[in-house]
């Protein structure tokens, strides 16, 4: 008998647990993240997972859905940058108005940004605070948060949305793309109209490929939990300032509002089976959630490689790192069938003298695998996109992502 009760078939083995961690794998146990499931399973099933493939097809559903909202539903998010003014669909789409109008309604939105440095210096600082003021004043509740460690920043990007008193509307989006200018491409890459600057050579209009995941099912609940982790650390958001520690005492803010209580899982929804994975530096102040850190991701993906027979296909903003080369280099070695493909983007977003050096490096460390790592020739095939698109790859607690369910080092 099959999976799907057909009778006179086999079944097909249950090789989950051979690719996926398990709860004790994850390297976490400081997390309730798992604590749900038995017999150290750190994954759901029954879920729908929809691909939104560059920022045109994510906003475009985000406003529809944004759109649909009332009194008594919530919104949890965070993000590395938020613009104000991005507009999901064209005029009147602008995403300030539209969530300061949602909180006015009584639409409860919670939301972390990373607080960032000046626009000054090529930040988000200012572009985060003036989203937070507006979405403040309205009802809601936008934390700068810059509980990170020095030279750190955040960058999970995921959005929850829980609507109490309807079916089948509570699911969450995880990925790349950050709520931000220049993020508005299709997959023709010409670029968004409202262009952020990068380095000249990407143009006027600088092209932006990136992913975000539509999650329905079960592994909402995993994704809503890394967001209420984050939200109820009673650690001061801004602990590493001093100065701006003491305007908070003096100036009286306010109190992170409470979430929604946790509801019973929502009910199955498709087949897809999700593992939703986090990094997260292990601070001063350590995070009660993760004391030591989470590097699930990391694993995640030396897991998967150690039983990669045919292809591995990795896009990455960046891709550098002794341990990253060891860890591909190993792959190759031990399947001599394996294939591999990385794509990256030929130049660096920024070559100026804070994050120009690290970013050249990582541009031009992809041509070591092909030049230095001593594999198989031709097995490792490395691609650069010039004029289009830019590769967008960051998500977590200063993170990557994976290809297909994030990407090296995020949800």
């Amino acid at each position: 008998m099959s999976a799907g009760g057909e009778p006179g078939t086999i079944a097909a083995p249950d090789v989950t647990a051979d690719w996926l961690l398990s709860s004790a794998e994850r390297g976490n146990p400081a997390t309730t993240i798992d604590a749900a499931r038995a017999g150290g399973r750190a994954w759901t099933i029954g879920n729908h997972v929809t691909v939104h493939v560059d920022g045109a097809a994510y906003f475009a559903r985000l406003h529809e859905l944004l759109s649909g909202l009332d009194a008594g539903d919530w919104v949890y998010l965070t993000d590395w940058r938020i613009d104000a003014t991005r507009q999901l669909v064209g005029p009147g789409s602008e995403l300030g108005p539209l969530l300061a109008g949602l909180a006015r309604r009584g639409v409860a939105i919670r939301g972390l940004l990373w607080r960032s440095h000046p626009a000054l210096v090529h930040f988000n600082q200012d572009a985060n605070r003036v989203l937070s003021t507006m979405v403040n004043r309205a009802g809601g509740q936008l934390v700068a948060d810059q509980r990170v460690r020095r030279f750190g920043s955040h960058h999970q990007k995921l959005l929850v949305v829980h609507t109490p008193n309807r079916t089948g509307r509570c699911l969450a989006f995880v990925g790349g793309i950050d709520l931000s200018r220049g993020r508005h491409d299709t997959p023709e890459h010409l670029g968004d109209r409202d262009p952020v600057g990068i380095d000249p050579r990407y143009g006027p209009r600088p092209p932006w490929h990136d992913l975000q995941l539509e999650l329905q099912g079960p592994a909402v609940l995993d994704v809503d939990l890394t967001f209420r982790e984050r939200w109820e650390d009673r650690t001061p958001p801004d602990h590493r300032n001093p100065l701006r520690a003491m305007w908070r005492r003096l100036s009286r803010e306010p109190r992170r509002l409470e979430l929604l209580q946790r509801r019973l899982p929502p009910p199955t929804v498709g087949s897809h089976v999700v593992q939703v994975l986090r990094t997260y530096p292990a601070r001063r102040r350590a995070s009660p959630f993760a004391p030591d850190g989470e590097r699930s991701i990391a694993r995640a993906y030396l897991k998967a490689l150690a039983r990669a027979r045919a292809l591995v296909y990795i896009e990455d903003q960046y891709l550098w790192g002794r341990l990253v080369a060891q860890a591909l280099a190993t792959a190759l070695r031990a399947a001599p069938e394996l294939r591999m493909i990385v794509v990256v983007p030929r130049h660096p977003d920024r070559d100026g003298r804070i994050s120009g050096r690290a970013a050249r490096a990582a541009v031009a460390g992809h041509r070591a695998p092909a030049a230095g790592w001593g594999l198989a020739g031709g097995r490792l095939r490395p691609r650069e996109r010039a004029r289009h698109p830019h590769l967008r790859a960051r998500q977590g607690g200063g993170d990557r992502r994976r290809v297909g369910a994030g990407r090296l080092g995020q949800p």
